[in-house]
C-alpha cells in the first residue's frame, strides 16, 4: 500500500489481502453484488475526510458469499502513511481489524476492496496487479471504483470489477509479449467484467430516506438541471487527449520494434543465401563445408516492448470515452428541460 496519497495515474496497489477462509469455495464466478448501505456511506466518508482532489483512498471489503451473490456487509479504511513509516505491517493490520470484528460478531470475512477515482482514472497496472492477487487468493474477490466526481454531480456512481477468465490466465503465465496477447485473442475490452451492484438498506433506513426527502427544499432539488459543466467536460476531454498521446508514443515504439525485427529478419535471410552459395563454392572446389554458426547469437531478435500497458491505456481510453457520452447525453436532457420549463414559464 506504500503511501495512500498518491495521484491518480500512480496509484500504489495494496498489500496482498490477509488470508481468510472464503477462498476458493465458489464453483461459478459472482453474477451480483449486494452492498450494505452503510457501507457506502463508509467509503464517501472516507474520502471526504482523506482524499482531496486527485488522493486516492482505499480499504477493504468485508462480508460473505451466498450461492452467485456477493454481499458486503462492511468495510474498513487503510490507513494513510508515509514512506517513514517503515515499522508499520499492512497484512498484521488487516488480520488486527478483521479479529476485532469478529469479536464483536460482525462479519469480517475479506471479499475484496475498494478505491476511489479522479475521473474516471482507474485503469492502471497498480489496479491490475492488485486485483489479480486479491482474485487469485480470493475467488469471489470483486475491486470497488468509488467516483466522487461523477457523485457530486448528483448520481452516485459506484462500481464493482473483476478480472477476466482470459486476463487471469495471461496474469498467471506473465506472458505479455505481442505474441502471448495475440495468441490468447485479448484486447482491452475483454480485461474487466462490470458486476452488476444492488444497495440494500433496512426499512427503517429507507422510511428515514422518505421523510428527509419530504423534507428538502424545492431548490436543493433544483440543483439537478444544473448547466454549469463545462470544467467537468473540459477535464474529462484533457485527461483522454493525455492518454491519447501516450497510446501513440506506444505505437511508434511497437512500429520502431516491427521494423527493427523485418530488418534483422532480412539480413538473417541474406546471411544464410551468402552461405549458402560459398558453401556451394567449396563443394565444387573439393573443399569442406564451412562450419555452422548458431545464428541465434550472431542475430539477436529486438525486445518487443510490453504491450500489456498498452490494452490498460486503450482500456483507459475507452472508460473516458463512455463518460464523456454519459455526461453529454445527460447535459443534451437537462437542456431540453430547461427549455421546456422556460417555455412553460413565459
Amino acid at each position: 500500500m506504500a503511501a495512500r496519497k498518491e495521484s491518480a495515474a500512480t496509484t500504489t496497489a495494496p498489500a496482498t489481502p490477509a488470508t481468510t477462509t472464503t477462498a476458493n469455495t465458489l464453483d461459478s464466478p459472482v453474477k451480483q453484488i449486494q452492498i450494505e448501505g452503510l457501507v457506502v456511506l463508509k467509503i464517501i466518508k472516507h474520502y471526504q475526510e482523506e482524499g482531496q482532489g486527485s488522493e486516492v483512498v482505499q480499504g477493504v471489503l468485508l462480508g460473505l458469499v451466498v450461492e452467485d451473490r456477493l454481499e458486503i456487509t462492511n468495510c474498513f479504511p487503510f490507513p494513510q502513511h508515509t514512506e517513514d513509516d517503515a515499522d508499520f505491517d499492512e497484512v498484521q493490520y488487516q488480520m488486527e481489524m478483521m479479529r476485532s470484528l469478529r469479536h464483536v460478531n460482525i462479519d469480517h470475512l475479506h471479499v475484496g476492496w475498494y478505491q476511489s477515482t479522479y475521473y474516471g482514472s482507474f485503469v492502471s497496472r497498480a489496479l491490475l496487479d492488485s486485483q489479480f492477487s486479491y482474485q487469485h487468493a480470493i475467488e469471489e474477490s470483486v475491486v470497488l471504483i468509488y467516483d466522487p466526481i461523477k457523485t457530486a454531480q448528483g448520481s452516485l456512481c459506484l462500481k464493482a470489477y473483476r478480472l477476466t477468465p482470459k486476463l487471469m490466465e495471461i496474469c498467471k503465465e506473465k506472458d505479455f509479449t505481442p505474441e502471448g496477447l495475440k495468441k490468447a485473442n485479448i484486447g482491452f475490452e475483454h480485461m474487466f467484467e462490470e458486476v452488476p451492484i444492488i444497495i440494500k438498506n433496512s426499512h427503517l433506513i429507507n422510511v428515514l430516506m422518505w421523510e428527509l426527502e419530504e423534507k428538502s427544499t424545492v431548490a436543493d432539488k433544483h440543483e439537478l438541471l444544473n448547466l454549469s459543466s463545462s470544467n467537468h467536460l473540459e477535464k474529462s476531454l484533457q485527461m483522454l487527449m493525455d492518454r491519447v498521446d501516450d497510446m501513440s508514443q506506444d505505437i511508434v515504439k511497437y512500429n520502431t520494434y516491427s521494423r527493427n525485427l523485418s530488418k534483422q529478419q532480412q539480413q538473417k535471410h541474406q546471411y544464410v543465401q551468402r552461405r549458402q552459395q560459398e558453401n556451394a563454392q567449396r563443394q565444387s572446389r573439393g573443399e569442406p563445408p564451412l562450419p555452422e554458426e548458431d545464428l541465434s547469437k550472431m542475430f539477436k531478435p529486438p525486445q518487443p516492448p510490453p504491450r500489456m500497458d498498452t490494452l490498460l491505456i486503450a482500456g483507459q481510453i475507452n472508460t473516458y470515452c463512455q463518460n464523456v457520452k454519459e455526461f453529454t447525453s445527460q447535459n443534451l436532457g437537462k437542456l431540453f428541460m430547461a427549455e421546456a420549463l422556460q417555455g412553460h414559464n413565459s
